[in-house]
């Protein structure tokens, strides 16, 4: 059954403001970087968030390869920009977040996940469904679409990197006019 954020996705990718309208689950790649596979570039328990995400045992990160901003000052270029990372299943993505809740993570910290917003209620689910009871982290770099932000539902923490209009202006000056 179609929902909101799979709506946002097929049959032309729109699910970041780029709305770039890749066919991605016929193998095309958006400008994000992404086509119909999960990737994901490194998942572990992650101290260096910020205090209240991190806590005393760490935040279990999911850091996804790709990213629509493509912003020129990126700290993780290689896995945003790069196609640096393993592809892994949605059934993959639900053992990795169970496994991360079994080393002890305060939450799971799901880093530039937009382009995967599709696949990740039904992730969030089936984890939650097999045992998963620590909040989820939306961790984005603030270039979202409202709706499917909102399709992801509110039962959630999200966090969102603010950044400032000129930041944007450098890092998007092909995409608009300000």
């Amino acid at each position: 059954m179609p929902t909101p954020l799979t709506e946002l996705f097929s049959p032309a990718c729109h699910l970041c403001p780029r709305r770039c309208g890749a066919v991605r689950d016929e193998g095309a790649h958006g400008v994000c970087g992404a086509d119909d596979t999960l990737k994901v570039a490194r998942a572990a328990l992650h101290m260096w968030e910020e205090p209240p995400i991190s806590g005393e045992a760490g935040s279990g990160t999911i850091f996804f390869s790709g990213c629509s901003l493509k912003c020129i000052y990126c700290q993780n270029h290689e896995i945003s920009t790069g196609n640096f990372g393993l592809e892994i299943s949605p059934e993959r993505l639900v053992e990795i977040m169970l496994e991360l809740q079994d080393q002890g993570a305060n939450n799971i910290n799901l880093v530039t996940a937009t382009h995967y917003a599709h696949l990740l209620p039904a992730a969030i689910a089936a984890a939650r469904e097999r045992g998963l009871v620590i909040p989820i982290v939306y961790n984005t770099s603030g270039y979202e679409r409202a709706s499917a932000v909102a399709a992801l539902g509110e039962d959630d923490i999200m966090l969102s990197m603010t950044v400032s209009r000129s930041f944007l202006r450098r890092s998007l000056r092909d995409q608009f006019l300000w």
